[in-house]
């Protein structure tokens, strides 16, 4: 072997133990842990989360319902989690904006549809909020031709959609950071 290849097996085995040494630094979020105590699974199944208070039949009600499914699916993993410890209040709001509009008919060709999400972790046991914080989604959904009125309607529940699963992930993701790291 000659020089080079020489420092080429020096630096990999140097990577290699530098590596190996780090590797017990890393533990999964969503481990279950060795010494026992509750997994981020186990709290976040504590969080109870209310249904919103919406006017009944209006497009927030709607919202509110997918938003809470989707937190409730990914805190728990299904309908009903542990007995709660926690109580999340969510507040939302949507805004819809023209982003392009058509000269000829003066109706949107691309909207922006959005959500705002202001929401609070609240512990039961002693009222307080542990924490809060707010959060947003963005999307654009594209408006057909002035004829096709059903998929106007459908392109704008699409993008409801879509939002509403963006709130509820970025909400899921900040209780686990919570949970995880306490603040």
């Amino acid at each position: 072997m000659s020089w080079l290849d020489m420092r080429a097996v020096f630096r990999l085995a140097a990577v290699v133990a530098l590596a190996g040494g780090l590797a017990g630094c890393f533990t999964p979020m969503y481990a279950e842990k060795p010494d026992g105590s509750p997994s981020l699974r186990d709290k976040l199944s504590t969080v109870e989360v209310p249904p919103l208070s919406v006017p009944n039949a209006s497009r927030e009600a709607r919202l509110g319902v997918s938003i809470r499914n989707a937190l409730m699916f990914a805190m728990y993993g299904g309908p009903t989690g542990a007995p709660p410890t926690h109580r999340l209040d969510l507040k939302l709001r949507s805004t819809r904006s023209s982003v392009m509009v058509d000269p000829r008919t003066a109706r949107p060709d691309v909207e922006n549809y959005g959500i705002d999400a202001n929401y609070r972790l609240i512990e039961i046991a002693t009222g307080k909020a542990v924490m809060s914080g707010s959060t947003f989604a963005r999307v654009s959904f594209d408006n057909p031709g002035q004829e096709q009125r059903f998929a106007r309607v459908r392109s704008l529940r699409d993008a409801e959609d879509r939002a509403a699963k963006q709130i509820a992930d970025n909400i899921t993701t900040r209780l686990a950071a919570y949970f995880t790291a306490g603040s």
